[in-house]
């Protein structure tokens, strides 16, 4: 029978604390209503203040704001302002961020999955 004492499961115990501490940490970055969407328009491409505004309903022009000085002050999201008139603002994800791509895509494809689960139990429920 496995032994299961305090003292058998503190390295585990110790390995699963760091880690969440570690993945608390990194859930900290996503944070905020709309980061992750903000982060995953950026993985596809760059875009200006207004294009992200229009792309997110229901953003506000204050919580954008907010949360792209948040994400670059993380040096999680680049922005570049061109000496212009009018002054033009980009915004696009850094080299570093972009590794979260694989991430971004897994989540579209468990959502698009997991839609198709749900439209096919709505049909079983509409025909029992």
């Amino acid at each position: 029978m496995p032994d299961h004492t305090v003292d058998s499961c503190a390295p585990h115990a110790d390995r699963v604390e760091e880690s969440h501490a570690e993945i608390r940490a990194a859930f900290g970055a996503f944070a905020g209503k709309w980061k992750l969407e903000i982060l995953w328009l950026l993985s596809q491409r760059m875009h200006r203040f207004n294009e992200l505004k229009r792309a997110i309903p229901g953003v506000t022009q204050h919580m954008l704001t907010q949360q792209l000085r948040e994400l670059e002050s993380d040096g999680m999201v680049r922005r570049t302002v061109y000496p212009e008139i009018p002054p033009r603002v980009e915004y696009e994800i850094t080299d570093d961020t972009l590794r979260l791509r694989p991430v971004f895509e897994a989540i579209f494809v468990w959502s698009r999955q997991r839609q198709a689960a749900r439209v096919g139990n709505d049909a079983d429920d509409a025909a029992a």
